[in-house]
């Protein structure tokens, strides 16, 4: 029988949607909520309307899961539509009930339909962004090539296995807001002009250190970068940023004369992601050692 596959995620990816088409991924948008009013990410705002609203917001901008029901009618729609496989890519299970949701809706639809044979492979993506919604493109454009799929899906897994992500934080605004980080502490941080360097790892986010000013911030960025690798010369890398070109070209160039070499891509965060980092961010994304791996599990510093 013919395989017919259907490559799905949410709009956590931060895909742009050129790029979506492209390599055929269905996106579903996630609500947002700002002061009472609902939003879908995507469809509703671009990412730059988004940072607006988040700076005038009186409440902090909340994110809800996409249900187990949604997802349940997204797969029968597919097994409806004559579909043999199914590729969804999820946010962090870690930080998103939605994964949970999706796992819960494949049971569902298989106990509804006991005859359906339309397989759905669900993939914990473990992180955020771009950081899963690259490697997801570059999966669905081998798989669209021909590629097999389940060796498809392990490369994808063991990509997302080594990406790590240092982030900073230009203003503690949004964290204070969220309860991140203690109204205290945030309002002590911007009085000192405290900036933090932020990883994150396998789903788990760690303030690695605290530099003093915006100058400081990009130095301290590739700094730590350059400490989890062996030579970020030979190592593929992407940078996120939200609202600051400038702040965007100061990291972009200081990356490409201290690695050697441009990245794969660069990048916004989208409505779901810079509603916990806030608008004034920007991150490097890179390829580190497998730690999800039977081979390769230490504890992180």
């Amino acid at each position: 029988m013919e395989r017919k596959l259907a490559i799905m995620t949410d709009s956590s990816c931060d895909i742009p949607k050129d790029m979506a088409e492209k390599y055929g991924i269905d996106v579903y948008d996630f609500p947002i909520n700002i002061d009472g009013k609902e939003y879908f990410e995507r469809r509703d705002l671009t990412c730059d309307q988004f940072y607006e609203l988040m700076r005038n917001a009186q409440g902090v901008p909340t994110t809800a899961a996409i249900t187990a029901m949604q997802w349940l009618e997204i797969y029968t729609r597919y097994a409806d539509e004559g579909y043999t496989d199914v590729l969804h890519v999820s946010i962090n299970s870690g930080g998103s009930a939605t994964y949970g949701y999706a796992q819960q809706a494949a049971a569902q639809l298989a106990e509804e339909r006991p005859d359906c044979t339309m397989k759905i492979h669900l993939v914990d993506s473990h992180t955020y962004s771009m950081v899963f919604g690259y490697y997801l493109c570059e999966c669905a454009r081998k798989l669209r090539n021909g590629g097999e799929l389940h060796s498809c899906i392990a490369e994808l897994e063991h990509k997302l296995a080594c990406v790590e992500v240092c982030l900073a934080a230009y203003s503690l605004k949004q964290m204070k807001k969220s309860g991140r980080v203690s109204a205290a502490a945030a309002f002590a941080g911007e009085l000192l002009g405290l900036r933090p360097i932020i990883s994150l790892n396998d789903g788990i986010s760690h303030v690695e250190a605290k530099v003093r000013g915006d100058a400081a911030v990009p130095v301290a960025m590739l700094k730590w970068v350059k400490s989890r690798v062996d030579d970020m010369r030979q190592t593929p890398y992407l940078i996120a940023y939200t609202s600051s070109t400038e702040k965007r070209d100061e990291l972009l160039k200081l990356c490409k004369k201290e690695f050697g070499h441009a990245p794969l891509d660069v990048f916004q965060l989208g409505g779901a992601v810079s509603a916990n980092t806030g608008p004034d961010a920007i991150a490097v994304v890179f390829e580190g050692k497998p730690r999800r791996l039977a081979d390769y599990q230490p504890s992180l510093p």
